[in-house]
């Protein structure tokens, strides 16, 4: 089976991708290919799209080597990476958009399982993976991230009314149909923020489900000072609410 084109062809019938998995990613050599090599192991007939943010290592040579279509993001920045995402893949027929980070710390044993919500409910619009309930380990996230994570959930919660316990977990799944007139704001960690307020005002539902959380394969890019970021954008999206 081929990933170069945007649609694939199976012993000469023409097939579309029912799941779209966006990864942005930016010098990940070490979790992009063991990332990519769970999602085949997990989710059927994935078609794996790698937003690259000029990688100076080997990411996109290990992501090719998984049959994955990358594409060069010439802005910065996760945000702009998903921008540029959405953009290329409108003439995608799917059914469910994947966002997962690139570092392997979110299993993709839990997607199965997240497509399954959205297929019984037609109510939940995105499945998210919650990693601080009871499988949560503190190892793996540094006690000031785990806090700031904590803090931000009850931002959002306390503007906009948006209950959630990880707001900005690397691991969710959106019905397509939702994304398409998406044209992101964020430029930068702050789009997991928006997303959120993008599926609640079109009237969906949110739902999490507890999953497990690894230390992450190689250098973190996330740091303190980008909460700052994301809370602006908390509040910039509760105005616009308003």
């Amino acid at each position: 089976m081929q990933f170069g084109a945007l649609r694939m062809v199976e012993k000469g019938e023409e097939r579309f991708p029912s799941t779209l998995v966006i990864v942005a990613a930016l010098n990940e050599e070490e979790g992009i290919g063991p990332t990519l090599d769970e999602i085949h192991d997990f989710v059927e007939r994935p078609y794996c799209l790698v937003v690259d943010g000029k990688s100076t290592d080997a990411t996109v040579e290990v992501a090719e080597s998984r049959g994955a279509r990358v594409i060069l993001q010439k802005g910065s920045g996760k945000g702009d990476a998903i921008a540029t995402a959405i953009e290329y893949a409108k003439s995608v027929d799917a059914q469910y958009v994947v966002f997962v980070d690139a570092d392997f710390t979110y299993p993709a044993e839990y997607l199965p399982n997240m497509i399954k919500v959205l297929e019984e409910n037609p109510k939940v619009g995105m499945v998210c993976g919650n990693r601080f309930d009871k499988p949560f380990e503190l190892g793996a996230m540094k006690s000031a991230f785990y806090l700031g994570n904590r803090l931000l959930a009850f931002a959002q919660h306390l503007v906009n009314g948006i209950e959630m316990s990880d707001p900005l977990t690397g691991l969710r799944i959106v019905r397509y149909e939702l994304l398409k007139d998406w044209k992101p704001k964020s430029k930068g960690f702050d789009v997991e923020a928006e997303l959120n307020y993008v599926v609640e005002r079109k009237g969906y539902e949110i739902e999490e489900i507890p999953i497990h959380y690894r230390g992450r394969l190689g250098e973190k890019k996330l740091k303190l000072r980008h909460g700052f970021t994301i809370l602006r954008r908390i509040l910039a999206e509760s105005i616009a609410q308003g």
